[in-house]
């Protein structure tokens, strides 16, 4: 592609002639980007026991497994003084996330893993098992058939495997057996609403909402994160309702300038805030091509004694290098543009890739760049 028509390509996109018409931000609930600061939930774990396995639990070598079927005996008035064998039984380790407000008798859902050497956990059944937090208090129960949503078959070296046969779920496998108290103030009087994703500006645009709604004075923002609320005298006893009153309100939350940059995906995502100075971008690609050929050399008939054919091997180096393109970009065109006019002339995601590095290290790119 010619000077010419990498322009005409970028003039057809709006880059050359004028800068893009400014992004508008959308309007948001409070309770998309934000959250009570006494809400929040815990993690629950505990150590079971699986039946059921066709033959791939825990070896002998895993003397855990045998420990735990005797607690269970024991609890049962049953002798296990007889030889233990655990092929159908694993030890797992259970955790489970109770959220917020979890009320006595509800169904949350489980993760199992295996912490011996079985093979799998496919058809196993997960035997009643308590369910601990940090403060070593029980707080659910779980128990129940476990999916792995994948299989694992074969013998001695061939084996075929889906997804990962050691870890799987038991949907609303565990019950809620205590509540975890919740206290919807912060401090007497005092409601905290902490932002999901920290900014001053969002942070001010919420206090501001809030002191719309329910009187100057009532809100303030603490930091990048907090906005503390002071508690109005006619929703004293009444919190739910104050708090249902200011998740509906709405602001336009402020984004940061930033690029994230996947090298192993190729995967580029921009923030629309996301701006560059003027700058004249060239690249082009170098491609060498190396082969190896295999000659065939014949002796002559009738030559000298001892001759033989042998092959010889000849390597042959190929390198093309394609024309470099420039393009000029003036002040205020955004960098999603630029990306639009690069994918425009067909260049590749890792071509995109290097060419904000490069961008970026000119310092024409006003924004963070984040490389994963």
């Amino acid at each position: 592609m010619n000077n010419k028509r990498l322009r005409s390509a970028l003039v057809g996109l709006g880059l050359i002639l004028a800068p893009s018409a400014p992004c508008l931000a959308q309007a948001i609930r409070l309770k998309d980007i934000s959250r009570i600061q006494t809400q929040r939930s815990n993690q629950l774990y505990g150590v079971g026991l699986v039946q059921g396995l066709a033959g791939t639990g825990d070896g002998q070598q895993f003397p855990l497994t045998v420990e735990l079927l005797r607690t269970v005996f024991k609890n049962l008035n049953i002798n296990s003084a007889v030889s233990l064998r655990t092929k159908n039984l694993a030890a797992v380790f259970i955790t489970v996330e109770i959220p917020a407000f979890a009320k006595n008798g509800d169904k949350l859902d489980v993760t199992v893993a295996s912490m011996g050497d079985a093979k799998s956990l496919q058809g196993g059944i997960l035997l009643q098992t308590p369910l601990q937090g940090a403060d070593g208090q029980v707080y659910a129960v779980a128990q129940g058939p476990i999916s792995i949503g994948g299989f694992s078959a074969g013998q001695g070296g061939n084996r075929v495997s889906k997804n990962h046969p050691t870890v799987g779920r038991i949907p609303n496998g565990a019950i809620v057996e205590e509540e975890i108290p919740t206290n919807l103030e912060s401090s007497p009087g005092m409601i905290t609403l902490n932002l999901r994703n920290d900014d001053f500006g969002t942070c001010v645009k919420v206090a501001q909402a809030i002191n719309k709604k329910l009187g100057e004075g009532t809100a303030i923002a603490l930091d990048a994160k907090s906005v503390q609320i002071r508690v109005p005298l006619e929703f004293t006893n009444r919190l739910p309702e104050l708090i249902a009153e200011i998740e509906t309100l709405r602001v336009n939350p402020d984004a940061p300038a930033r690029i994230v940059i996947n090298e192993r995906t190729g995967t580029v995502v921009i923030g629309a805030n996301v701006r560059i100075l003027p700058v004249a971008i060239a690249h082009s690609n170098l491609t060498i091509d190396i082969q190896k050929d295999f000659l065939v050399s014949q002796p002559a008939p009738f030559g000298p004694r001892g001759s033989e054919t042998v092959v010889v091997p000849q390597n042959t180096v190929k390198v093309e290098e394609t024309r470099a393109e420039v393009a000029e970009f003036n002040a205020g065109v955004t960098l999603g543009e630029l990306v639009k006019a690069l994918n425009a002339l067909r260049m590749t995601a890792r071509d995109i890739v290097a060419i904000l590095q490069a961008i970026k290290d000119t310092g024409a790119l006003q924004g963070e760049l984040v490389i994963q």
